[in-house]
């Protein structure tokens, strides 16, 4: 992936895998599938940051290469995501949240109802979600903010459901932390490949991100070489047309980290 980014001509790369699996009710069903148990994952951690940092040597003076993680937001997530920032010493750190009741809310359909019920229904899922956003945002301050409004990917009435009071006012509050800490918002363009219709965070988010002056940048969230730099021309053009910066403010720098 990093000489592909190399040979498209990329000034910079943030490299951020996600996190380990804390504890075995958390290892992924695919990576259970793979015979990988929490422990198993901690090690392939370890050695996915090492061999980051061996690229991020190799590729000094050709590439720029930024070497982090992206977090989860399950219980006990923020002794655990410090214990990772002491050992590792990430270059920045992704903030973003997957979990609603220690539950997935972006792997399956059945998964996101459990959720939802729980919470009480759909829109109640989106303010837990954006309470728990909100309380790792506080307890992390990490340097980037990952897919925002990730909690819209499996309701096909997600732009009713933002706008809602309740929610919207969630949102309201969490970009106003986000400003405050002086975080870079994450325009996730994966998204896309996963047929919605826009990237993360949805258009009237980034409208109230860039009217609060705060700082963004396009990434492809991607998993394998053949994601590398994808759908990132359409995302410049739509950060242009809505009146954003495009001298992309470099993670670490422009940030704060765990």
């Amino acid at each position: 992936m990093v000489r592909a980014y190399w040979q498209r001509g990329f000034a910079w790369v943030g490299i951020t895998e996600h996190m380990p699996a804390a504890r075995e009710d958390l290892v992924p069903a695919e990576e259970r599938a793979a015979g990988l148990d929490a422990a198993a994952t901690q090690d392939r951690f370890r050695r996915y940051f090492a061999r980051a940092r061996e690229l991020q040597a190799e590729y000094a003076g050709r590439l720029r290469v930024l070497v982090g993680f992206e977090t989860e937001a399950h219980s006990g997530y923020p002794e655990f995501v410090r214990a990772w920032v002491r050992e590792l010493q990430p270059d920045y750190v992704v903030g973003s949240v997957h979990h609603v009741h220690d539950r997935l809310i972006d792997a399956t359909p059945e998964l996101y109802a459990e959720c939802a019920e729980r919470s009480g229904g759909v829109p109640a899922l989106y303010c837990d979600y954006f309470d728990l956003q909100y309380e790792m945002l506080e307890r992390l301050r990490p340097a980037v903010v990952g897919h925002l409004d990730l909690v819209r990917l499996l309701d096909p009435d997600y732009p009713r459901t933002l706008a809602r009071a309740e929610v919207w006012q969630r949102i309201e509050r969490n970009l106003d932390r986000v400003a405050a800490q002086g975080a870079i918002l994450d325009v996730n363009l994966r998204a896309l490949a996963k047929g919605q219709p826009e990237p993360y965070p949805a258009r009237p988010i980034l409208e109230a991100a860039r009217r609060r002056g705060i700082a963004v940048a396009p990434g492809d969230d991607s998993h394998g070489v053949e994601s590398v730099g994808a759908h990132c021309q359409q995302g410049v053009r739509l950060l242009e047309e809505m009146g954003f910066e495009t001298d992309w403010p470099v993670p670490g720098e422009a940030g704060r980290s765990a």
